[in-house]
């Protein structure tokens, strides 16, 4: 079944570690925006109306959008395809522009999953990294938000210099308290372009060391299940049920079309993206194509696989002419029990040793 993907490059401001394709836009700009999105939907869909089970609208900050703006999409997406009794239509939010009203216009046009960026609740952490929201309006915004919708994701950065591994615990513990039934937690990022680069250049030790974060991130993977979160992805834990359908789509090797600046999409083996720049989107430019080969395909189904809890499937390699049994490493790892095998097919990786699925994953590539 196709997901749909759908970049809103809007910010308010520019946070200091964010290296997507995001910026402060004026109201003029937004609408010329939707209206070439719109069209590119439209236009897609013109002979080719799939059927869609998970709609992600990401970015940049959906929330942004103004009620109006935010019903024109909406309205684009369920007149251009054909939707599923249980779909999962997800729209990512910063706290700081989620308000009732749009709350009530999500829940009538169909949202049922929200992301909420709140990535600390410590409030010096939050000021580090630039972000526009303190920790007790991300607080009253996710309890105004369980009002209207039950499945609430929430983003959390581990690595932040402000905040300790004490502090981390105790954020994981309120976001849970206050009805929270998704957890993304993520390593801070130094990227290329970004105002934190500059500041890591100018202090090497202004973040913690990758021990002291290592460290956070395990005992983060003992509360979560001492809470009943299953981690069915290294960075994304789940109560039961709470699973981001879309991103597994992404990790399971499904298809998926992408809307919007930089988005990409998989459809028939080829996967392609949409143009970075604003003057080539609204040309209707394509950024990259690339057709995934046989070769590709046994890459990303045992990178992506290691990942998260469906591991790889031995038979599907198989038929990529790929018997992952022959390799020196993958008997060695079934015999330490690195690997797990589950059931005649399948095998996943024991999850003691996610922190190092790096080169366990290079070892098993062909």
């Amino acid at each position: 079944m196709l997901g749909i993907y759908i970049h809103i490059p809007f910010c308010e401001s520019k946070c200091n570690y964010c290296a997507f394709n995001s910026f402060v836009a004026k109201e003029e700009e937004k609408e010329k925006y939707l209206d070439v999105l719109i069209e590119d939907i439209s236009f897609f869909a013109k002979n080719n109306k799939r059927r869609v089970d998970t709609i992600y609208i990401g970015g940049g900050t959906p929330s942004l959008l103004n009620v109006k703006q935010f019903e024109r999409l909406a309205k684009a997406i369920m007149d251009n395809f054909v939707i599923e009794k249980n779909y999962e239509f997800t729209i990512e939010a910063n706290p700081n522009s989620l308000t009732e009203e749009k709350l009530k216009s999500y829940i009538n046009l169909g949202v049922n999953r929200l992301s909420i960026g709140v990535q600390s609740l410590n409030d010096n952490s939050l000021k580090f990294v630039g972000r526009r929201h303190n920790s007790a309006e991300a607080l009253e915004k996710i309890k105004l938000a369980k009002k209207y919708i039950k499945n609430i994701s929430c983003d959390l950065l581990i690595g932040l210099p402000t905040t300790s591994c004490a502090e981390y615990l105790s954020a994981l513990n309120t976001l849970i308290a206050y009805g929270v039934t998704h957890i993304s937690s993520y390593m801070l990022q130094v990227e290329d372009g970004t105002l934190l680069k500059e500041m890591v250049i100018k202090n090497p030790k202004l973040l913690p060391d990758d021990d002291s974060c290592a460290d956070i991130y395990q005992k983060m993977v003992e509360f979560l299940k001492k809470k009943n979160f299953q981690r069915y992805e290294i960075s994304n834990f789940a109560l039961k049920g709470f699973e981001s359908k879309h991103n597994i789509k992404y990790w399971t090797g499904e298809e998926y079309i992408g809307f919007g600046l930089s988005a990409h999409s998989y459809i028939g083996g080829v996967r392609w993206s949409c143009a970075d720049r604003l003057s080539d989107f609204y040309a209707h430019k394509k950024g990259m194509e690339e057709i995934i080969g046989d070769k590709e395909k046994i890459e990303e189904h045992i990178m992506l696989g290691l990942r998260c809890f469906n591991g790889i499937d031995l038979s599907y390699l198989c038929k990529l002419n790929y018997n992952i049994k022959n390799n020196a490493f993958f008997k060695e790892y079934l015999q330490k029990g690195i690997l797990i095998e589950k059931g005649e097919n399948k095998v996943v990786l024991n999850p003691d040793y996610y922190s190092v699925n790096n080169l366990i994953i290079t070892n098993l590539l062909p």
